[in-house]
């Protein structure tokens, strides 16, 4: 029996990773100048950093429940077995709506075979744990180690992210505990994390360099085996700042391996541009 693996936009994989590994794309939607589009295959990250910066204010939206029907009645039709690493809950609609229509085509297709994971993550740090079951399907492992695989990693995947500006997180409902953060003096920078799939203050720092080696302080108390691991890197329409950021990392850690992205459509209307985010395992498997 195939495994086939859906991934959502969410994850700020490029559109040519979801073809090249027949991985199937859940684009969540993008609403910018009274029209809609599908992240990924109608609109580029790019233009919505263009357009922020000109003053628009996108709004974006969960994937299609019709998307979902179809895709897993298709699966069921088929016979293939199916694992969908789904954005955090917390975050989006997306993942309870997959779980709902799940239910539903299983009472047409009792033998629907689907694991729908609440990765609880979002971006690279979701991003991450896809390229991870993409390799363990590559590598034969079976359905039950691959799931198992993209559990650990889910739940253990740490985000250290900062914004340009936090009104923008503020106002899309995304933040967690952001009253005593908002405002503040020039050039001060907020420092944050994912808890429980939820995005979270930590800290304010004032300047950039003194905020990048915090990023890595805070690397160092929570990482594991930071040499070894693949560190994700995702970027507000800035690659010199992510790769400074690498640099910083590869300096102190002495990491070799690294995978950096812009951060897509969806993410990006909430983030807004100068938003950066790392990634990283807190936990080694035994």
């Amino acid at each position: 029996m195939t495994l086939k693996l859906f991934a959502d936009s969410a994850s700020d994989l490029p559109l040519s990773y979801f073809q090249e590994h027949d991985i199937q794309l859940i684009p969540l939607q993008v609403h910018l100048n009274n029209e809609s589009f599908l992240d990924l295959e109608t609109i580029e990250p790019k233009k919505i950093y263009q357009e922020i910066r000109a003053g628009k204010m996108p709004k974006t939206s969960q994937a299609s429940p019709q998307l979902f029907e179809e895709l897993f009645t298709n699966l069921a039709k088929e016979g293939h077995s199916g694992l969908y690493i789904a954005f955090s809950s917390q975050l989006s609609g997306t993942y309870q709506t997959a779980a709902m229509i799940r239910d539903q085509v299983k009472e047409e297709y009792p033998e629907l075979d689907l694991t729908i994971i609440d990765s609880k993550c979002a971006s690279i740090g979701y991003g991450l744990c896809v390229q991870a079951t993409v390799a363990n399907l590559k590598a034969g492992l079976s359905k039950e180690q691959i799931i198992a695989d993209a559990e650990f990693r889910t739940q253990h995947m740490e985000h250290l992210f900062t914004v340009e500006e936090l009104d923008f997180l503020a106002r899309g409902g995304r933040l967690s505990k952001a009253s005593a953060f908002l405002g503040g003096l020039l050039n001060i920078k907020p420092l944050l994390h994912v808890e429980d799939g939820k995005l979270v203050p930590i800290e304010k720092i004032r300047g950039k360099k003194k905020l990048l080696k915090r990023i890595l302080d805070v690397m160092e108390e929570r990482g594991v085996d930071l040499q070894n691991q693949t560190i994700g890197i995702s970027h507000g329409d800035d690659e010199e700042l992510a790769l400074e950021m690498k640099k910083m990392i590869e300096d102190r850690f002495g990491t070799k391996k690294f995978y950096i992205n812009i951060i897509g459509s969806v993410i990006a209307s909430h983030a807004g541009p100068g938003t950066l985010a790392v990634f990283f395992l807190n936990k080694k498997q035994a």
